[in-house]
């Protein structure tokens, strides 16, 4: 049974947010899955829905007996932080809606733990995986199901054979698996894109007395991040403690060809000093924001206004924060003629650089400056950022979900 499985070309920054078209066990075979963890089990149609009994975000702990009196149950594996999952929210709501009168009952679970997942695999949400933030965003997108927390011990992602967010589990009254596999066909939100709404197929074929044509489709979304997964997450994060940052003089003409951004990019530009106490404060924040949109087409430029003959001072400061460039902006660096995104300022006329970047920056540092492709502005700010609203004004203009290309 062959599986598409590309964690190591993820863990480069190869593919976005880990995401993968998990192949989902056929019905002739239950041969065992290749790079799962010990324990993993492949359902198979006519299984029994293993038991659980797991910690909701109303604080409440769920059982399988709480859904006996369901014709219908539907278990759908989701999570807050992978596009894909957040993309078929509003479709698993709207089943959940329109099924219930027919007896359905949908309970969501969250497999992941997240201390697996990398910081460039949140650059689609604002949450991460953890407990605590499973309450948040399930408020934000006002689910009408419960959602239960597993990625302290996996065993349920385990028992149930989770190979992604989304992968959903259908059984009729009698606990036995009559579907599995994706939600439908769509890795997108609009519903329009949809063409094979394959559970609600399953589902309707069941309250018609008929057999589910296609029993079992391959889950299509963010890989399960396993608790072995850990491991990967620390070597990555070693890499980035390790990287080498290049930094470079620039003028308020090659300053005001960037802020032009005539690229596919949004731009973070920062302009800050070693001296200068908020930019020192700040630049953590800013160094995240750089990883937690490593996958997407981001880039962060920092402008020092240290004296240009310190520019190894900077280059060490910029290391010691760990500001380097994402693999995934490297060819876009190169195809631009550019060595990296970390600048020295080597004018002596700040006002050159107020008008190359921004005529409304009123003029102390640091000064904060977000813009799309073709220049506008999604975010301004003159003093100590708050990492967490820029981060939001960012992922509110780049979105959530995957998006189609315009023909």
């Amino acid at each position: 049974m062959k599986r598409c499985l590309f964690l190591i070309a993820a863990l480069f920054g190869v593919l976005a947010p880990s995401c993968l078209q998990a192949q989902a066990p056929t019905e002739a075979k239950a041969k065992k899955s290749t790079g799962q963890p010990e324990g993993f089990h492949e359902l198979q149609i006519g299984d029994a829905a293993p038991d659980f009994e797991l910690l909701g975000i109303d604080e409440e702990m769920h059982t399988l007996k709480e859904f006996a009196g369901a014709d219908y149950l539907l278990v759908a594996f989701i999570s807050n932080h992978c596009p894909t999952s957040q993309a078929i929210e509003g479709r698993l709501k709207q089943m959940a809606r329109d099924y219930k009168s027919k007896g359905l009952r949908v309970v969501a679970i969250n497999p992941n733990d997240p201390a697996a997942l990398r910081p460039d695999e949140l650059g689609y949400s604002k949450y991460n995986d953890s407990f605590p933030e499973m309450k948040r965003h399930a408020k934000d997108q006002d689910f009408n199901f419960p959602y239960l927390y597993d990625g302290e011990t996996q065993k349920i992602a385990l028992a149930y054979g989770c190979l992604a967010t989304p992968h959903v589990f259908l059984f009729d009254a009698e606990r036995k698996l009559r579907y599995q596999g994706r939600l439908d066909d769509s890795r997108f939100a609009d519903v329009k894109t949809v063409t094979s709404p394959d559970a609600k197929n399953a589902l309707d074929a069941l309250l018609a007395g008929q057999p589910v044509a296609v029993p079992v489709t391959p889950p299509h979304g963010c890989s399960t991040k396993w608790i072995t997964h850990r491991d990967q997450v620390t070597a990555d994060n070693e890499k980035w403690e390790t990287g080498e940052v290049t930094v470079e003089l620039i003028d308020a003409k090659a300053l005001a060809a960037l802020r032009k951004n005539d690229t596919k990019k949004v731009r973070l530009f920062n302009v800050w000093a070693t001296w200068c106490g908020p930019c020192v404060k700040e630049f953590p924040e800013l160094v995240a924001t750089s990883r937690k949109f490593g996958l997407r087409d981001f880039e962060f430029i920092s402008i020092s206004m240290d004296d240009p003959e310190t520019l190894p001072e900077v280059k060490a400061f910029l290391e010691k924060y760990n500001a380097v460039v994402p693999n995934k902006l490297k060819p876009s660096l190169k195809a631009e003629g550019r060595k990296g995104n970390a600048y020295v300022f080597n004018e002596a006329n700040s006002d050159a650089l107020i008008q190359a970047l921004d005529p409304e920056w009123p003029g102390p540092i640091p000064h904060t400056l977000v813009v799309a492709p073709g220049g506008e502005v999604i975010y301004r700010h003159n003093g100590l950022v708050d990492g967490d609203e820029l981060r939001a004004k960012i992922l509110e203009y780049m979105g959530r979900f995957y998006v189609p290309e315009q023909p």
